[in-house]
């Protein structure tokens, strides 16, 4: 998997310094003139504010690529991006592959020199699942008897079958056997919480003299919307591995003002400006890792004219997939024809990507016929306005959605709106299906295809279309149930086979991880399934 300079280029470099002013806040306590010459300091940049350090709620990057380093679970992706002992030291599996017996670390401690007990991830798992954090993370602790029953207020927190057998053995039985749970729970929604703590201050993890980690990193400074501090966390139980002193990281959302900083030397790694990719490509500057997840878009079912299925045909056919990566984000993505990506092998050793192949192409002719179709069949004598609806915070975002625009006048004859919303109200809005067609994105969080597909269960959190199919559901249902894995995987092609066959939504390009690293800087992880890892970086 993968994830020239022009005039107009040239004039953006015009701006630089406008827009480098605007943000120099930004970049304040990250001023590498400030730094003791004999600390280790990595300066990144987060984009923008983190919805929330709370470890349920933040269910996003912006919030979860630095909770990942003040905070872990019982398990750590390592730097082979396999999951290995964190938090906890061992554990034992029963017989039936159903029961976890994790055993924590004694000198696993929080920040604060309390000890972590394993009635802090009690505590946390069933605040994950209880209706009343409304965590959009919730789904992901369905593996947990009794979890999905208590989430939907059909059962009782009593019914969660997580418990602490001492205050170092915690205990969790899974409604099957998973392959994949080791994985799972490296994610930042099964991070512990200091449950005294919590109870102490409910808003303990909003500010930095109240926030409470068991990571490689304290946070010591958060200055909201402007920048973050974090420094190495003596309490840590490897704290030896631990190389770097601080990380600073900025909050500027303009990947060409990140650009500028990095060349100036006040960021240590970059993303990489559309419009300057291929200049940076030939000079042999850019680092390209692998990233699971995917670019895409959402037809709201609920609202016209995207209730009727060949009109969601038409516009997904006269989408050209292509053309959107080679002009428009020119980042070296690979165009999506499908929503699982490339990169997980079944059984046989075969790709579910390439094995399930393509289940969209681009036909302008015959998305055409679909529309005229689809307007017959629902009487429409014009077609009824539509608006795409992207969120602000990354000027991609507009590109590609301007890019659809033109598209859809050019091959369908139609007029489509564009609106933006800042990011945070952009998200409630199309959770509470309140946008007609939108942008959106999924990085996975852990290594399955299951994990892709049971987004669009009926009903699911991440769904954000109204589309529901009985078939669907059923399907995985038994995926998840099934524990000989050819047949999961069959279950799972299946499925996708029916999403795409009723085009809820539109896969763009899958991700892939192109930046920019300061010589010197190194052991920074970026797990393809996961998030960023701090734990082993070091700079010269």
């Amino acid at each position: 998997m993968k994830k020239t300079i022009s005039i107009l280029s040239m004039l953006v470099l015009l701006v630089f310094s406008a827009a480098c002013t605007a943000t120099k806040e930004s970049g304040n306590e990250g001023n590498k003139d400030n730094a003791n010459n004999d600390e280790k300091v990595l300066y990144l940049n987060n984009g923008e504010e983190p919805t929330s350090f709370d470890p349920p709620i933040g269910f996003n990057a912006v919030s979860w690529n630095a909770l990942n380093n003040l905070m872990e679970g019982l398990t750590r992706l390592g730097k082979d991006h396999e999951p290995e002992p964190a938090a906890a030291e061992k554990w034992e599996v029963s017989d039936d592959g159903k029961q976890y017996t994790f055993h924590i670390r004694e000198n696993a401690k929080w920040s604060n020199g309390d000890d972590l007990k394993a009635s802090d991830f009690v505590y946390a798992w069933k605040r994950l699942l209880d209706p009343k954090t409304a965590s959009g993370a919730a789904f992901l602790g369905y593996f947990i008897e009794g979890g999905e029953e208590f989430n939907t207020e059909k059962g009782s927190a009593d019914d969660v079958l997580v418990e602490a057998v001492d205050e170092k053995t915690f205990k969790v039985t899974l409604t099957s056997p998973q392959a994949y749970f080791l994985s799972v729970i490296t994610n930042p929604a099964f991070f512990p919480i200091n449950e005294k703590v919590a109870k102490e201050n409910p808003e303990w993890f909003a500010e930095a003299d109240s926030f409470v980690g068991n990571g490689p990193f304290i946070l010591s400074e958060w200055k909201h919307d402007s920048h973050m501090t974090m420094e190495k966390n003596p309490e840590y139980w490897d704290a030896d591995t631990v190389k770097l002193d601080k990380v600073n990281w900025a909050m500027v959302n303009d990947t060409t003002t990140e650009y500028q900083m990095y060349t100036n030397g006040e960021l240590d790694t970059s993303d990489v400006p559309p419009e300057m990719t291929s200049q940076l490509m030939e000079e042999d500057k850019v680092k390209i890792d692998e990233q699971a997840g995917l670019y895409f878009f959402r037809f709201n079912v609920e609202k016209e004219p995207f209730q009727n299925i060949n009109i969601r045909k038409a516009f997904a056919m006269a989408t050209d997939q292509k053309q959107l990566v080679e002009y428009v984000t020119k980042n070296e993505e690979e165009p999506a024809y499908g929503f699982v990506a490339p990169g997980f092998n079944d059984p046989s050793g075969k790709d579910f990507r390439e094995t399930n192949g393509d289940l969209i192409v681009t036909d302008v002719n015959k998305a055409k016929e679909l529309l005229a179709k689809g307007l017959e069949e629902e009487n429409y004598d014009k077609l009824p306005e539509v608006t795409l609806t992207y969120s602000t915070g990354d000027d991609t975002h507009k590109k590609i959605a301007e890019a659809l625009q033109q598209m859809y006048k050019e091959n369908l004859g139609v007029d489509v709106k564009l609106a933006n919303l800042e990011s945070n109200v952009f998200a409630e809005d199309q959770k509470a299906l309140k946008l007609q067609f939108s942008r959106s994105s999924f990085l996975a969080d852990y290594a399955d295809p299951i994990n892709f597909l049971e987004n669009f269960q009926t009903g699911h959190s991440m769904n954000r279309t109204g589309w529901s199919s009985e078939k669907y559901d059923s399907l995985i249902k038994e995926a998840k149930d099934e524990s000989d894995e050819e047949k999961r995987y069959e279950l799972m092609y299946e499925a996708e086979q029916i999403l795409m066959g009723e085009m809820p939504i539109i896969p763009i390009h899958f991700y892939n991880q192109l930046y920019l690293q300061a010589d010197g800087v190194k052991d920074i992880v970026r797990h393809p399934v996961g998030y960023l890892e701090l734990k082993w970086a070091d700079k010269k």
